[in-house]
């Protein structure tokens, strides 16, 4: 071998060395367990329900104009009958009676007599607890010793570990 090759080979040794003490390389170890980090939240919501009751019908207003006018002709119906005393006191009747019969007439259909049904909305906050995943506890073995590790994923039978090997301080 001449020279050149001899110096060429040096150079591609002395340049592989660093590659020939990597200090990191990939292994793979047996995972021994693994337990899903849940975490508990309360999402709270609005429940509603329709309920109906009975309640009573609002009063109609009453018109006075049928008892007043009702009035009237019973006093002039009553004052034609008897005389003197008699007279005003027929008048007076018939005022009276006038008076009840102009009212019922007026108003016979303003009456809405028992109750209606009137239906609740009634609503109320309940708690709605929804479980999430956060990761995974993963227990695994690798050469005799067990290590723990949180991870995104659950990495089934064995996981895939990079191997980083440093001097000891001193």
């Amino acid at each position: 071998m001449n020279l050149q090759a001899k110096l060429i080979m040096s150079v591609l040794c002395i340049g592989a060395l660093p590659l020939a003490q990597a200090t990191d390389f990939e292994d793979f170890g047996k995972v021994v367990r693994v337990v899903p980090q849940v975490e508990q939240i309360n999402r709270p919501r609005q429940e509603c329900r329709t309920e109906y009751v009975q309640v009573q019908a609002p009063p109609q207003q009453r018109s006075a104009g049928g008892s007043i006018v009702g009035g009237i002709a019973g006093a002039l119906l009553g004052s034609q009958v008897g005389s003197g005393n008699g007279r005003t006191a027929a008048a007076a009747a018939g005022a009276i009676a006038g008076a009840v019969v102009g009212d019922r007439v007026d108003n016979q259909n303003n009456y809405q007599g028992g109750s209606q049904e009137q239906a609740i909305k009634q609503c109320r906050q309940v708690d709605h607890w929804e479980s999430r995943n956060n990761g995974y506890q993963v227990t695994y073995d690798y050469r005799g010793r067990n290590y723990t590790s949180i991870m995104s994923y659950d990495p089934g039978e064995r996981i895939r570990l990079r191997v980083s090997i440093e001097p000891a301080q001193q």
